[in-house]
């Protein structure tokens, strides 16, 4: 009970919004990347997430760096001509402190690592709107031409979280060249609770009303590494490398489920989502990350910097779970998720406006590398392009805010369905279409003693 009660209250704490940048992972650890997504080759107060190698060009004292972010928005999906739809109002937090000595740096980051919020669908999903789709295709084969089924108000809620803490330490090889290490412990947590509910018009008692419910929690712990270097070419040109390595998640469910008989088989929510099935274990890696930076110092005012990340997606391992077999007796067939490697590329900007105030831009273009085989009702990884800004305020050499706010673009994919239930079979199912629309907004603060 204890250590349940202790994951929940680190979840409170790490809840994630849902705009990840690759299949799990997200890049807005602090609010000053909302602004400026083009952090990796920068030398800043955040660089102790972006590029800690970096950290030693900052003047000593110990920093303490803390920060929040917001986001708003929805993510929908469309089937068979109704949507489906779940609003976002999601807290992110960032903890970071540091200390700067010379030619050696100690920090250590807590927050945020991944994971797509806690959104609720009150009509329901596509996974729980295809049963009825399916029933009516199933009993008309069977002669029942008369037979409707239709929803009598399904509704689902899932939650997706990666959480971590980092310690490390950054050092100085010689002047120009900087190179830090560290270790991090990830917690990983996804849940799943939902109804079926399901009404017809035939007079049988199985059949006349049907319903399946769902409470499952995945969790699981894992610990990864990192490696940065930072190479200082010029008085204005900074070059930096980040390693973030694969975190290895083995995730165990603890589900309370009911089933539905039907057709000599229990339908429940497991009968889509077998991952969620009680005492299922499931791999679900955190992919390893190349991150590479620049920035130049064009004008004493003016910064810009480009960023690149590349995902290594295909090298982790991420819910390769067979589907049940209650799906494939009834004509359904297995469609495997697939993932390619992803990568994003960022531009961004800082102009000094003063001595005390300076504006952010940037714009951010990914590539999540999720197949539409991924997509389903719980997780849709969707490629996006991001345009963000914000304004900086040093109103003394010891303390600065940051004040942010970004829009998320993603495209509209379409689902799997048209594979995953033959047209022969269920003529009635439809692809559904996916979709996003999140604006953030972050405030920093970071005080240096």
């Amino acid at each position: 009970m204890k250590k349940r009660f202790g994951i929940l209250a680190i979840a409170a704490l790490l809840s994630t919004g849902a705009y990840a940048a690759s299949i799990d992972h997200i890049q807005t650890y602090t609010p000053e990347y909302l602004g400026n997504q083009s952090q990796n080759g920068m030398i800043n107060k955040s660089s102790v997430y972006y590029n800690p190698a970096g950290l030693v060009h900052l003047d000593n004292g110990t920093y303490f760096h803390i920060g929040a972010q917001l986001a708003v928005g929805h993510e929908k999906m469309d089937y068979n001509g109704k949507e489906y739809k779940a609003d976002l109002l999601q807290y992110i937090p960032t903890l970071a402190l540091y200390s700067v000595r010379d030619e050696r740096t100690i920090f250590w980051t807590f927050g945020g690592l991944g994971g797509g919020g806690d959104l609720e669908y009150k009509d329901g999903v596509a996974g729980t709107a295809v049963v009825s789709d399916i029933l009516n295709d199933l009993t008309h084969s069977l002669g029942l031409n008369s037979a409707n089924f239709i929803d009598n108000g399904s509704s689902a809620e899932g939650k997706s979280l990666y959480g971590q803490t980092t310690l490390g330490r950054a050092w100085k090889v010689n002047d120009k060249l900087s190179m830090s290490i560290a270790g991090r412990a990830v917690l990983g947590m996804k849940k799943l609770k939902g109804n079926i509910d399901i009404k017809s018009n035939l007079p049988i008692d199985n059949l006349k009303n049907i319903h399946a419910d769902i409470d499952s929690d995945r969790t699981a712990w894992g610990l990864g590494a990192q490696i940065g270097f930072n190479y200082k070419a010029t008085d204005r040109l900074n070059l930096a490398m980040r390693y973030d390595s694969r975190v290895k998640l083995n995730f165990k469910a603890s589900a309370k489920e009911n089933f539905q008989p039907l057709f000599g088989n229990n339908l429940g929510f497991s009968t889509f989502y077998p991952e969620y099935a009680d005492g299922n274990k499931t791999r679900r890696d955190l992919p390893a990350i190349l991150a590479l930076g620049a920035s130049y110092k064009i004008t004493d005012r003016w910064t810009t910097a480009i960023s690149g990340n590349y995902y290594f997606n295909k090298d982790a391992k991420m819910d390769r779970t067979k589907a049940s077999s209650a799906l494939a007796t009834l004509g359904v067939n297995e469609i495997k998720a697939e993932y390619d490697n992803g990568w994003e590329i960022a531009l961004g900007n800082e102009y000094k406006l003063n001595e005390k105030w300076t504006l952010l831009g940037s714009v951010n273009y990914a590539h999540t590398g999720a197949k539409v085989s991924s997509y389903d009702d719980i997780e849709f990884a969707l490629d996006s392009i991001t345009v963000g800004a914000g304004l900086k305020y040093a109103p003394t050499d010891c303390d600065e805010w940051v004040f942010t706010m970004c829009h998320f673009f993603y495209d509209q994919e379409s689902g799997h369905y048209g594979d995953k239930y033959p047209q022969n079979k269920f003529p009635s199912v439809k692809n559904p279409e996916y979709d996003k629309s999140i604006t953030a907004f972050g405030l920093a603060y970071t005080k240096k003693f």
